[in-house]
């Protein structure tokens, strides 16, 4: 009589057969685990539950069914169905159990098959395994076991087996044997792919979404992983992060625990282990590759073994910050006055004064914070601050969801993670923004991000899935850290696809521009390349939300402030550079710097400039090059400095600060990042270095004044401006041989502040200049500036009153800057 199984408990369709290929091993593996885990299966104990009993069916009448599909069902002891096709097309239903009894049980069922009793006895042949199918646990609990194999005949059209929990996670590698027993004829019976049935026992199929780790409330963690080339993966679980071998490696099956490019697992528990990673293969030549870091971990450790720099992601929930009472600043961005810094240069030096265990770390810039008030600055950008490649630097980054470990206490990822943002809050709580730089189109030599599906370091920035993984990454950044903006390292880089072409309407930059998480940041795009530690000029569409590191001011202020460059560049830079932000942008996106931390510094840039090497620094040595005891040549170099810091701050845009130029640091010379040395705070005491920091604070305190004029969110009106030339009369805007520019500035009608009068002097020569004439005889010009004076008296918040006869002219001393204010006889 046949009979006809019944289908049930099914909930969801997962879309693909699920037995796993034979021939598809990817790992070196040994049959047996580490010590912890050869004393778990020393012993194992399976159960067949139910009675042994002879069956029989027909072989030459198995039907074929009309499905492909596996279907998996949970309930609440974790069941999971699967659905196998026969070679033949016939079908098997297994269904995989955990149970109260600290056991998973297994039973395998003939489904839609035509048994007819009394023609053939059929046996399932199995074994267990986790990273090779042909590598199985030695299971030594009966005498039929032979090389780890078991023969269990079916009972009523069924096996039923019991696996003790210690067993999981593993799969479970099974055939079918059928026997008659009146020719003794024995015939396999394998899948529709000719292998071996695979099925997980411990573990589940897992979800392809959300890619990384997630832990779900019922203590399940779920892992999924991106990977469009390679063959196949490895989930490596260690349960001591610092062990050369994980403790248990499991070797995904790519039709169970694959859904088009993502591999996906759920590990039921997470004990006895504490760190991850995956071990992927091309099967290129059959080579094991070493065990890669998840993209997507959120805690993530790195060792030194004996190999290269190994990252593991923790397995371990973050936990959560205690943002109470933040108060986050919201700067509009005409208001910002940024200074750059490296996390570890700040305050590393003994000179810090800080104790070694948080000098160089987040906790040491907590600290330190003052410095950036007494300069005047209200935001603060980080030097990438993702772990990284250390032979190549933190522009060479190995992961974009975590901060690096040796910028926080011990080295310990979480307390690095709290560290960072204990300092967010605190520079908050002063009306200071963090922005970070970030770095997503290459990477380190070492970690995952190139060795997941390409032999090379670049990134595709506009391919989906990386499109996602910037994305989310600098949510995460936004969400869990507070940070209040990005300036992207390389932007050149996002507007280019596959073959280098330019993209007008790049997914990434178009995507980041109107992300609503991203709606409140700052940012900010920078087309310096590290590896080239040069500067690409791009248009760069920016939707009216993309700010640049404006790369041309520097250009064009050096060129002129040395005395070459036409005075019609260096106005243009003057005023927010309307030729690169007046299409649906305005000054304010401009984010202006002269040096920065690539390049020469603010003191060699005035310092040294014979070597060829230094071509494209535009720097002007002042007469000598390097260390000097000449007289004339140190005014000179002091005069261009303070020249270089006026111009930054007097122009509309955002001024970026350089660390360390408020205290004259020097690499001798040299334009090399790896040069920089750790900013001296000793040197913030010296006389040089006390005027220098002085002169910022006092230039920052000016900005902020007279917003009206110097922080606009929009360009000046034609009738707000008024540009002299030598003798008052119209500049030479087009005269290579011109070294002389000033302007007025007009205020608002019913401003409480009057006109700004500045004049620039790029001459060897002194240069008479004339002041505008005051608006009426109750307003007087106040000299708040004259770059050439000695200190303490080159400015002033107060301004100094013109004599009577010098009321309409000034005299301008070589290579030097002024400012006039216009103010009441009443207020002056």
């Amino acid at each position: 009589m046949a009979m006809l199984l019944p289908v049930r408990y099914v909930m969801r369709s997962h879309g693909l057969s699920s037995e796993a290929s034979e021939s598809s091993k990817l790992f070196t593996c040994s049959c047996k685990r580490d010590q912890m885990f050869n004393k778990l299966v020393s012993n194992p104990k399976i159960e067949c539950v139910k009675r042994i009993e002879r069956i029989h069916c027909d072989r030459s009448k198995l039907k074929a069914l009309a499905t492909s599909d596996v279907y998996v069902a949970k309930a609440s002891e974790k069941l999971a169905t699967y659905r196998l096709r026969t070679e033949l097309g016939g079908r098997l239903k297994v269904v995989v159990e955990r149970k109260y009894s600290n056991k998973y049980g297994v039973h395998v069922e003939l489904e839609s098959l035509q048994l007819l009793e009394g023609e053939e006895e059929l046996v399932m042949i199995w074994g267990l395994f986790t990273a090779d199918s042909q590598c199985l646990m030695p299971l030594d609990f009966q005498q039929s076991s032979v090389d780890g194999q078991c023969e269990t005949p079916f009972v009523g059209g069924a096996v039923e087996l019991d696996f003790e929990a210690d067993l999981a996670p593993s799969y479970l590698s099974f055939l079918l044997k059928s026997d008659s027993g009146s020719d003794s004829k024995v015939s396999m019976i394998r899948s529709h792919r000719n292998t071996k049935f695979t099925v997980p026992v411990g573990f589940g199929a897992g979800s392809p979404s959300p890619l990384g780790v997630s832990f779900l409330s019922d203590g399940s963690v779920n892992f999924a992983f991106f990977s469009c080339n390679v063959e196949s993966v490895g989930l490596c679980l260690y349960s001591n992060a610092t062990a050369e071998k994980p403790a248990l490696e499991i070797n995904l099956d790519p039709y169970i625990n694959r859904s088009g490019d993502i591999w996906h697992a759920l590990l039921y528990s997470s004990a006895p282990f504490v760190s991850y990673g995956y071990r992927c293969r091309n099967g290129v030549g059959n080579k094991e590759h070493h065990v890669l870091l998840d993209p997507y971990a959120k805690v993530i450790e790195g060792f030194v073994l004996n190999q290269p720099l190994k990252w593991l992601g923790k397995l371990c929930e973050e936990p959560a910050f205690d943002w109470s009472d933040e108060v986050r600043p919201i700067l509009p961005m005409e208001k910002m006055i940024v200074y750059r810094l490296n996390v570890a240069r700040f305050t590393k030096d003994k000179s810090s004064k800080l104790s070694g265990g948080i000098a160089g770390s987040f906790s040491a810039i907590s600290e330190k914070s003052q410095h950036f008030e007494d300069l005047g600055v209200n935001a603060i950008l980080l030097e990438p601050v993702f772990p990284f490649d250390e032979q190549n630097g933190p522009y060479f980054p190995c992961h974009f969801f975590s901060p690096a470990s040796l910028y926080g206490p011990s080295g310990d990822p979480l307390n690095v993670a709290k560290s960072m943002k204990e300092m967010v809050k605190k520079l908050h709580s002063r009306g200071i923004e963090v922005l970070l730089e970030v770095v997503f189109t290459h990477s380190g030599d070492v970690g995952a991000l190139q060795e997941i599906d390409s032999s090379t370091n670049a990134l595709n920035c506009n391919h989906p899935t990386v499109q996602q993984l910037v994305l989310e990454s600098l949510r995460y950044w936004v969400t869990e850290f507070h940070v209040d903006g990005f300036c992207f390292i390389d932007a050149f880089s996002l507007t280019r696809g596959s073959q280098g072409e330019f993209l007008s309407r790049p997914p990434l930059v178009e995507a980041i521009a109107f992300d609503p998480v991203l709606a409140g940041v700052k940012i900010v795009a920078d087309s310096w390349i590290p590896h080239g530690l040069a500067t690409k000029e791009v248009g760069f569409p920016h939707w009216q939300r993309w700010a640049e590191m404006n790369s041309k001011f520097s250009i064009d202020v050096k060129n002129f402030l040395r005395g070459r460059g036409l005075i019609s560049e260096f106005a243009t830079r003057l005023c927010g550079s309307g030729d690169l932000f007046l299409a649906g942008r305005g000054p304010s996106f401009s984010f202006n710097y002269v040096t920065r931390n690539a390049g020469l510094t603010l003191l060699d840039l005035v310092s040294f400039s014979s070597s060829t090497e230094l071509e494209s620094e535009l720097s002007w040595n002042c007469g000598e090059e390097g260390a000097t005891n000449k007289k004339v040549v140190l005014e000179t170099r002091l005069k261009q400095i303070r020249n270089l810091l006026f111009t930054l701050f007097i122009s509309l845009g955002v001024p970026v600060l350089n660390m360390g130029d408020e205290c004259g640091q020097s690499t001798g010379g040299s334009p090399a990042a790896a040069d920089r040395k750790p900013l001296d705070w000793n040197a913030l005491g010296l006389s040089f270095c006390a005027q220098i920091s002085q002169f910022i604070s006092f230039l920052s305190s000016l900005k902020m004044r007279r917003g009206d004029l110097l922080q606009r969110r929009s360009f000046l009106e034609e009738d707000s401006i008024e540009w002299h030339g030598k003798q008052q009369l119209p500049p030479r805007w087009d005269d290579p041989a011109c070294k002389f520019l000033a302007m007025t500035l007009k205020a608002d009608a019913g401003s409480s502040y009057g006109d700004l009068f500045v004049a620039f002097n790029a001459a060897g020569q002194l240069e008479k200049v004339g002041l505008p004439r005051p608006a009426d005889d109750e307003t007087t010009w106040v000299l708040l500036v004259d770059t050439a004076l000695p200190f303490p008296g080159f400015f002033s918040e107060e301004g100094v009153r013109l004599e009577e006869d010098e009321k309409l002219t000034y005299e301008m001393k070589s290579h030097s800057c002024i400012l006039f204010e216009a103010r009441r006889l009443s207020l002056s």
